[in-house]
């Protein structure tokens, strides 16, 4: 049997984003009355919605061209496939706080804690529980985030990519521009603003799959993650 663990945001209008980032809006485009050539119609059901958004909204993955203006070439479509498909953990941070740093030293302890070996190849997904406690409040944008080294750590392992309950994968104005470097540097990825990490603890090895759109020249991409186990 199949578990399919969804890790990813709803999309709707007016939901938080990252600092300048558009806003997301989502209005109705076509309704079936519309089609259906009925004036003056008592209810309208939606057939088409209209959305604007930005590339980094919710769930989604950076792009290596995102990470540093020299990678510009490297966008999300030109990225392999393999890079989100892949064997997955998930390690507990459920007691760092608000701007707290995560350290590749807490990244090994949390290994050992879990019997976990991170491989080459692997998605390292860390649970701080911040989507629960803190989304759509006032201190959501202040979430913990991994520091430089850890980035460089997790980067030298191999891995494709890691990932974060947060809005950005380091603490701004702390880590968060240096991880972002570090990745294009070294040439994996992450993933922002994921849900149900909690799900996933104490629960081993899975397989992950967290899909970008096919988006020319694209700097990011919204994702349906997900956390696969087979029973």
């Amino acid at each position: 049997m199949t578990e399919i663990i969804d890790l990813s945001q709803e999309i709707y209008s007016g939901m938080p984003v990252y600092k300048s980032l558009p806003q997301v809006k989502i209005s109705v485009h076509n309704t079936h009355e519309e089609w259906e050539g009925i004036e003056n119609p008592e209810t309208s059901t939606p057939s088409v919605y209209k959305m604007e958004m930005g590339e980094h909204t919710g769930t989604h993955v950076d792009a290596i061209n995102h990470m540093a203006k020299q990678y510009e070439k490297q966008s999300i479509e030109k990225m392999p496939l393999s890079m989100f498909y892949t064997q997955g953990i998930c390690l507990d941070f459920s007691y760092k706080g608000l701007q707290e740093l995560i350290t590749h030293t807490e990244i090994e302890q949390a290994c050992k804690i879990a019997n976990l070996e991170i491989k080459k190849g692997d998605t390292v997904l860390l649970y701080t529980n911040h989507y629960r406690k803190h989304f759509e409040t006032e201190n959501w944008e202040h979430g913990p985030g991994i520091t430089a080294e850890a980035a460089q750590w997790l980067g030298e392992k191999g891995i494709a990519a890691f990932g974060v309950e947060t809005m950005s994968p380091g603490v701004p104005g702390i880590s968060n521009k240096e991880v972002h470097h570090i990745c294009g540097a070294l040439g994996f990825t992450h993933y922002e603003n994921m849900i149900n990490l909690h799900l996933l603890i104490e629960r081993g090895r899975f397989r992950f799959i967290g899909f970008p759109l096919k988006i020319r020249g694209g700097t990011g991409s919204p994702v349906r993650a997900v956390a696969i186990f087979e029973k």
